[in-house]
């Protein structure tokens, strides 16, 4: 693919169509293990966005210095390189959220979408439709991650955006917002059996929007169709 590639199909496919957690099911250990916060999901994410973009670029850059022989290694081996880098920064400027996260920072060299990405994309196209590629299923993937650490921290304790000066700094102590007073807490939203009642629903929505599109499609193609009939020509055209 050149840089001439259709980049809005780029960002649908990365965003929606083929999102890595909703449509690909990868990465969920990290989705359900870590997504009892809106903190630690943003924490996670952009961890990710930031690995799985710069591979992508990386990977683009390589593509045709790699044999086949040992290009598996090779993308390996760089989103390890990358993986440790965040993982250096967060222990030097969030390292409460880096040990609240543990080991699921360093578990992103096995999260499979990344070098799914790496391998079906980058390795096949130029730099910046696979930036792109890597950057719209990064953010995708973020996205999930955030909508379910919503869910199941207001569910779950009544909160949302709690501790976000653990990632943003003390500007953010304050930006606790709590909608419901004396709220009880709900234990199930927190545990891991919240996390895939919670993602299993968000499937299902996008599930049925998808399928509401198909009939919206289906049916102006059948209005089309029948509007074609009643069009005759007659006489030879030559």
């Amino acid at each position: 693919m050149s840089d001439t590639a259709d980049y809005g199909a780029i960002s649908k496919n990365g965003l929606w169509t083929n999102n890595p957690a909703l449509v690909q099911l990868l990465g969920l250990c990290p989705l359900l293990a870590v997504t009892g916060s809106v903190v630690n999901a943003m924490g996670l994410g952009l961890a990710t966005l930031l690995v799985i973009t710069s591979s992508n670029i990386i990977v683009s850059l390589i593509r045709k210095g790699v044999s086949d022989a040992v290009r598996l290694p090779v993308f390996v081996m760089i989103i390890a390189a990358l993986t440790t880098c965040i993982e250096l920064v967060m222990r030097a400027f969030t390292y409460e959220l880096y040990t609240i996260l543990g080991i699921f920072i360093p578990l992103i060299v096995t999260n499979c979408a990344i070098l799914g990405r790496a391998d079906a994309f980058a390795s096949k196209n130029s730099v910046l439709p696979s930036a792109v590629d890597g950057l719209t299923m990064g953010f995708g993937f973020m996205l999930v991650l955030l909508t379910v650490g919503g869910v199941r921290e207001l569910l779950g304790n009544g909160t949302l955006f709690d501790d976000m000066h653990l990632l943003l700094g003390e500007g953010a102590r304050g930006w606790t917002w709590q909608p419901f007073a004396n709220y009880p807490g709900f234990l199930v939203a927190v545990l891991p059996p919240g996390a895939f009642i919670v993602t299993g629903f968000l499937i299902a929505l996008k599930n049925s929007v998808d399928a509401q599109l198909k009939k919206r499609e289906a049916a102006s193609g059948t209005e089309a169709i029948k509007g074609s009939k009643r069009v005759r020509t007659t006489g030879n055209i030559g």
